[in-house]
């Protein structure tokens, strides 16, 4: 049994929890360590993605009681989160508040890093970032650790 997978059962005996799996275990951007903590510290309770990498991957979207694990820069699991909300917004329409539990500052400094960010990675994809490029806002509570 690899780390992560020992991660998630020892989060399930201690939650008593059978017969769920986690959906997916990954790090958040390009800032893994940094952002991971600010799930650990409870000040990162949302995230962002773009809509159309979703299509173009063939992922499924996120929905509302997925457990996913955060890793950290070296692919250790830190935390374990569960999803409450899944909204899909333009980019340029979503609400300030939901930036603001992304934890990375002001509305301002949350639009800009995303900016930043999605016209760094989309190019990779032939695509371009337009303020209405969907992005996919997913809300959640960290369940592990306490």
């Amino acid at each position: 049994m690899n780390n992560i997978d020992a991660y998630w059962q020892h989060f399930c005996e201690q939650e008593d929890l059978q017969n769920i799996r986690y959906t997916e275990a990954f790090q958040f951007g390009e800032k893994a360590d940094w952002l991971a903590s600010l799930v650990l510290d409870g000040t990162k309770r949302a995230t962002c993605s773009s809509y159309p990498l979703y299509e173009v991957e063939g992922d499924k979207l996120p929905v509302v009681g997925d457990y996913q694990i955060i890793l950290n820069s070296k692919d250790e699991p830190v935390a374990i989160i569960k999803t409450y909300s899944i909204e899909i917004y333009p980019f340029k329409n979503v609400p300030v508040d939901f930036a603001l539990q992304e934890g990375a500052g002001t509305y301002e400094e949350w639009k800009q890093a995303h900016i930043a960010f999605f016209d760094r990675i989309l190019p990779e994809y032939d695509m371009a970032f337009t303020e209405d490029m969907l992005v996919v806002c997913d809300r959640f509570e960290r369940v592990y650790p306490k």
